[in-house]
């Protein structure tokens, strides 16, 4: 063996390897000879998968074993068959020769030349590698003769624990393995290549341009054109892609076409649900596009959305929650802590309807989980609405485990507001800000309970959000909806950033529970999931619905908010902005884009209430009306991760726009009232930025 440059650089590549068990225990029994052992492996996978580490794998423990090693690079080799035969020709006749042939998808046209005419000739006691994204083909195993001397090794992702002993291995501290490992998906490119950027051990860690390009070449490679590439987009966004979301956003012409190009890539599964991309590539082909056009990565997302929404509507109710699911991928958080959805199937939790037998079994729940007060309501509606609620049952278990309701009252009973608090504060509130017109309801959802008590993450619990969501995608004439959670500092920031801000607090029997809610009639469903999908769109203001009819609706409200600061320091094109016919400038203003800038001005200073309010006014001040070059350069100011930057400044944006919703109306001159700053933002809208 080698002990120069050669022979250090093999080992250290050795100890460098980790995991890959299984397939280097096959090649270690090729190598030492074992009767039982195949003659040919042929590994294949994604690009990054690590299939050439494992080709100087077995180089390596062939110079250990004092066999001859011949190794080719397929990339140059043209699908030449004589220029393989005269590369490999020591193999024909030296006996106990390690053929590798790595890149093999380059000459992939040469396999049944090679299975049939080259690999017979080889020397006794040869042993032959192969290396290649694409799988081989059925020949192989469909040969009596081949099946008994071959292998395939399919190369998966590393697991977690062997993604986060690799990147110890090359030096990464504990504290960031856990970003780098969510990004990689597995791949020991992308976290080598992760772990070769210098990032500082408390900072943010996002791939650069240069990881992301590499990635996307050596994961990715050439792709045909450009419906292609719109087509890998829309696979790095979707949970799973079926021909007909690629037709909904690429058009009839293109997605079949497209789908089955899909189907044969490497980097792609194929499962009886659809396709789904390699972790790895999902993630690097999601931030290329997020970096190189952040427009196009967010038109992509709500295409995406609503092709779900979509899904949800048309779907079986048996098929329902499953297609919920696939659309909450969305608004996954990759790694994050604060994750509230794992978006796996849960198998070992039944999602069932009511049975009369089950009531005995949700009132004792209710009263051991929240207490006799909420046993008390739930006994109400169990009475008075049995089909609002959903037992949820263990597999194998007759007994619920917990349960949840979503009632839905156009007029409350006189004895509805008197057994139930919650409800009796709903009514009031709707019947104030948000009174019902004929032919419209109101839903919400009342009780979530589960083992423990409190609406910690959980199978059950997400079970419990995916029936929420699904009745609120497919019900019609639903005017408000409400959501009730007595864990509200936990799921706070989650609901107001997807449009339910919290609206009142209600004690029951001692427990205090937050309300949340939306007005469907400020933003349609379709509306919601279009906007819900844009990273860099702040959630509309859906909630009060009371408010001047005049202005831009209210659904865009939001937008024009964000399109004022984005055109502060441009005058012309501020002077355009559609808030200028708002409640915020008198209708008889002479200088009404001054008095735009002042109502601005005003609900900016009216901010900083509390530590939340503090960061809003800072993040926003410092990204729009100083103007700071990029979003990057902002959070460089502020002195914050980049990941945390827009977080806050999603929620600032919100949280302006909800405070210019609540500004009084600018009063016409002459009428004897001075324009006065808007009260501070009040609990329900100041707990949960």
């Amino acid at each position: 063996m080698s002990t120069g440059l050669a022979g250090r650089l093999a080992a250290a590549r050795a100890e460098a390897l980790v995991g890959r068990g299984r397939e280097r225990a096959v090649l270690d029994r090729m190598i030492s000879g074992a009767a039982d052992a195949p003659l040919v492996a042929y590994l294949h996978g994604p690009g990054g998968i690590g299939k050439s580490s494992l080709v100087r794998y077995a180089a390596r423990q062939a110079d250990l074993a004092g066999r001859p090693v011949v190794r080719i690079d397929a990339r140059f080799l043209d699908a030449d068959p004589r220029r393989l035969e005269e590369a490999a020709a020591p193999a024909c006749t030296v006996p106990g020769t390690v053929l590798l042939i790595d890149t093999f998808e380059r000459c992939r046209p040469l396999e049944p030349w090679l299975r049939e005419t080259f690999l017979p000739r080889l020397a006794d006691d040869v042993t032959v590698v192969l290396a290649g994204r694409l799988a081989p083909d059925a020949e192989w195993s469909l040969d009596p003769g081949w099946a008994q001397l071959f292998t395939a090794l399919a190369l998966k992702p590393l697991d977690p624990a062997e993604s986060g002993a690799l990147l110890a291995a090359r030096g990464v501290p504990a504290g960031q393995r856990g970003t780098f490992v969510a990004f990689a998906g597995g791949s020991p490119l992308a976290l080598s290549l992760a772990a070769s950027a210098p990032t500082p051990p408390d900072a943010h860690w996002e791939p650069t341009g240069d990881v992301l390009t590499t990635l996307v070449e050596r994961l990715v490679g050439d792709v045909p054109g450009a419906v292609h590439q719109r087509a890998l987009e829309v696979v790095a966004q979707a949970y799973v892609t079926r021909e007909p979301l690629l037709r909904s956003v690429l058009g009839d012409e293109d997605a079949a076409e497209v789908f089955s190009w899909l189907r044969q890539l490497p980097y792609i599964e194929t499962t009886p649900e659809g396709l789904h991309p390699h972790d790895a590539v999902r993630a690097t082909l999601a931030a290329d596009l997020r970096w190189r056009d952040p427009e196009r990565h967010d038109d992509i997302r709500a295409r995406v959305s609503l092709a779900g929404l979509q899904a949800v509507r048309a779907a079986t109710e048996a098929d329902a929650l499953q297609r919920v699911a696939e659309w909450m991928f969305l608004f996954r958080d990759p790694g994050g802590t604060d994750d509230l959805y794992n978006f796996r199937e849960h198998p070992h939790v039944e999602d069932e309807a009511l049975r009369p037998e089950d009531v005995p079994d949700v009132l004792r729940l209710a009263e051991e989980i929240e207490g006799p007060a909420s046993a008390a309501a739930a006994a109400h509606w169990l009475d008075r609405q049995p089909e609002a609620f959903r037992v949820y049952r263990y597999t194998g278990s007759p007994a619920p485990a917990g349960f949840m309701a979503v009632l839905r009252l156009d007029t409350p009973l006189p004895g509805d507001t008197a057994a139930d608090p919650v409800l009796a504060a709903v009514w009031d509130l709707v019947n104030t800000v948000a009174p019902l017109r004929p032919g419209e309801h109101l839903g919400i959802r009342r009780f979530a309970v589960q083992p423990g008590g409190h609406q910690r993450p959980s199978p059950l619990m997400e079970l419990v959000s995916r029936r929420t969501i699904g009745e609120e995608m497919r019900v019609h004439g639903r005017a408000v909806t409400f959501s009730v959670f007595e864990d509200g500092r936990r799921w706070g920031r989650y609901l107001t950033e997807a449009g339910m801000p919290e609206v009142a607090t209600v004690t029951v029997g001692g427990r205090r529970l937050h309300v949340f809610g939306r007005d469907w009639r400020r933003q349609s469903v379709a509306d919601w999931a279009r906007h819900r999908a844009r990273t860099s769109a702040a959630p509309v203001a859906t909630w009060p619905a009371g408010g001047p009819a005049a202005g831009p609706p209210s659904a865009a409200f939001g937008d024009a908010v964000l399109e004022a600061l984005r055109t502060w320091h441009r005058p012309r094109e501020f002077a355009t902005s559609v808030l200028l016919h708002s409640h915020l400038v008198r209708p008889d203003s002479t200088d009404p884009v001054a008095d735009l800038r002042a109502a601005i001005t005003v609900a900016l200073d009216a901010l900083p209430v509390d530590p939340a309010g503090v960061k809003a006014h800072e993040a926003l001040t410092t990204t729009y009306l100083t103007a700071s070059r990029t979003h990057k350069a902002a959070a460089r100011r502020l002195g914050v991760p980049y990941g945390t930057y827009r977080r806050h400044l999603a929620l600032a944006r919100a949280r302006l726009t909800e405070q210019l919703l609540r500004q009084p109306a600018a009063p016409r001159s002459g009428t004897g009232q001075d324009r006065r700053e808007p009260e501070p933002t009040s609990r329900a809208s100041s707990s949960h930025a």
